[in-house]
């Protein structure tokens, strides 16, 4: 642009993944280096950016009903909607009443220069270039948003699974270099975050730049695990097959990496894990539980699964069923099958009806109510430091534990962003964990 823009108002709105959040963050600084002030999107703005998902259900129906209340607030704002969404579907976008702009995945990250002056025009503008064109790393890292830091480590995904659009959206696997992301987090710790949560979309494959592995995700491990100043790291998501033994063992004796892994599962059955395209078996999955448990027995693993997958019989879906029920694990994170264009499970033969996907997604948050549960009431008695944040909610705030243990405690603003050694209680009626503060040499 060629002059600063001022007095200008700007706010945002994300749907999906971590990954998403880091990147609003810092599409939100590109506003900030050009003179706007973000603003709540509850609010007035000149400027509403809303980065979208292609991943959950209603990807259309959620844009639409977002873009409807930016244009309560402010009827005449600039309406830009960027992420997945916008990547695979620019044309449907574009015919979304009040929609001014869309930015595909390789010109997000240049939305100041798209933006303009404003102007908005009868045709929404569209800049979207073809998936194959998105080549490049962009880092991005979330900050002042809350105690956590998401850092965006790895983006895109080479793997074909036949059930999902992401590498359409966001094209091949690519990462940044461990010396940039190095200094990243040195400047997260520099700004007083107590913890960075690691997120890409297959971060297991981290080290390929240039269409070449230049370095593995254990190598950044290491190398972040010397950062001074921030007490925690969490991995968010990494494929079973990826997670080898040698970054369990050095999770289990990091200084900062914590005992909580989530590890994708899909499916506990091995026909359905092949149609999938998925690169391992239920077998693998097993050992790498078993592993991680027999390092940090505390360690929450948290699991994702999708149920009523094309051509899951009842036989099949008692087998994931099982097979979860036996694992010792400490979450499922349920996702009901729903046919995407352009997969190839969407022309697999074999649909299972809406009331059977029904029925198994409430049977499997059933059981992650369960498990949930008994890993909490395992950790009774326990002593650990919980991390805990700015909200309030019935007169109570909360926090985590390394371990993922969800605590609350009465409001108190001087706990807000601090590490407090605690003993957990008792697991209340809702899920969480009552505690007692302890003084920090019973900790340490």
């Amino acid at each position: 642009m060629d002059e600063i823009m001022t007095n200008k108002k700007v706010a945002f709105y994300t749907l999906g993944c971590k990954l998403n959040f880091s990147e609003t963050s810092s599409i939100g600084r590109l506003f900030k280096d050009a003179g706007y002030e973000s603003t709540p999107f509850n609010s007035a703005a000149d400027v509403y950016v809303i980065n979208t998902c292609s991943v959950t259900d209603n990807a259309d129906k959620k844009c639409r009903k977002v873009v409807k209340e930016a244009l309560k607030y402010s009827p005449n704002a600039y309406i830009t909607i960027v992420g997945c969404y916008a990547q695979l579907k620019p044309t449907e976008i574009s015919e979304i009443p009040g929609v001014d702009m869309v930015l595909g995945a390789a010109e997000k990250f240049n939305i100041i220069e798209h933006i303009n002056d404003l102007t908005k025009t009868q045709k929404t503008v569209v800049h979207n270039a073809p998936i194959e064109e998105t080549q490049q790393f962009v880092s991005a890292f979330s900050i002042g948003d809350r105690t956590r830091t998401f850092l965006k480590v790895q983006d895109g995904c080479d793997y074909s699974c036949t059930f999902c659009t992401i590498p359409l959206a966001r094209g091949a696997s690519r990462s940044g270099k461990i010396e940039d992301l190095v200094k990243q987090a040195a400047d997260i710790a520099a700004s007083g975050v107590k913890e960075i949560v690691l997120t890409g979309v297959n971060i297991g494959d981290f080290g390929i730049r240039d269409g070449k592995r230049q370095d593995k995700f254990l190598d950044l491990v290491k190398a972040l695990d010397e950062v001074e100043g921030i007490d925690r790291i969490r991995i968010s998501s990494i494929e079973p097959n990826l997670l080898s033994n040698e970054i369990i063992e050095f999770v289990a004796q990091s200084k900062r990496f914590v005992p909580h892994f989530h590890m994708p599962l899909q499916s506990g059955n091995n026909k359905t894990l092949a149609a999938m395209r998925r690169r391992y078996k239920r077998e693998l999955y097993a050992e790498r539980v078993a592993k991680i448990k027999s390092l940090m027995p505390n360690c929450c693993i948290g699991v994702d699964v999708i149920v009523g997958f094309p051509g899951e019989t009842r036989e099949d879906f008692i087998e994931t069923y099982n097979f979860l029920n036996e694992l010792d694990i400490s979450y499922l994170h349920v996702f009901t099958y729903s046919e995407r264009e352009n997969t190839i499970a969407a022309q697999m033969e074999g649909a299972v009806p809406g009331a059977q996907r029904s029925d198994r997604s409430k049977m499997l948050h059933i059981l992650s109510e369960k498990k949930r549960r008994a890993f909490y009431e395992e950790q009774v008695e326990a002593i650990g430091d919980v991390l805990f944040e700015g909200d309030e909610k019935n007169g109570y705030m909360h926090g985590f534990s390394k371990n993922y243990v969800k605590v609350r405690t009465p409001y108190d603003p001087l706990l807000v962003n601090e590490i407090v050694p605690v003993r957990f209680t008792a697991v209340t009626e809702n899920g969480e964990m009552d505690m007692e503060e302890l003084p920090e040499l019973l900790v340490h």
